[in-house]
């Protein structure tokens, strides 16, 4: 679904949900060149405070991306800034449930601010806020 700019209202939120697997942080530590070990080597990652290896903070964060890119305002608009605060690891083999809500519109610029939140189990772990350009 795609919202034009006309059909958003303040209040108007989406979710989508996603596992992280372990081949998810492998793809993207491959893609990115970020092999930090907390995320790949659970020797190293059990010396740490997580106790295992944790997910990608940017990885979870592109869950934000794909809220606001396919669901709310979905396919067309455009990304313009975004605010993130990690407040919780996301370990592999759990379920990211990322909520986009709109915050507020500027009808003359054709914008709008995204509240964004990824929680796991009710917990929040990424929290922040997005500006979308609606074409």
């Amino acid at each position: 679904m795609s919202y034009s700019f006309e059909d958003l209202t303040e209040g108007l939120t989406a979710s989508i949900e996603k596992t992280v697997t372990e081949q998810d942080v492998q793809a993207f530590a491959q893609l990115t060149g970020d092999t930090n070990p907390v995320h790949l080597d659970a020797e190293y990652a059990a010396t740490t405070s997580f106790e295992k290896p944790i997910a990608h903070g940017m990885l979870t964060a592109g869950f934000i991306s794909a809220a606001i890119g396919t669901k709310l305002p979905g396919p067309g608009c455009i990304y313009l800034e975004q605010t993130l605060k990690f407040r919780a690891p996301v370990f592999i083999g759990t379920t990211v449930t990322t909520t986009v809500t709109v915050k507020e519109l500027n009808e003359r610029r054709r914008r709008a601010v995204i509240e964004t939140v990824c929680t796991v189990e009710g917990k929040k772990v990424v929290t922040g806020e997005a500006t979308i350009m609606i074409p």
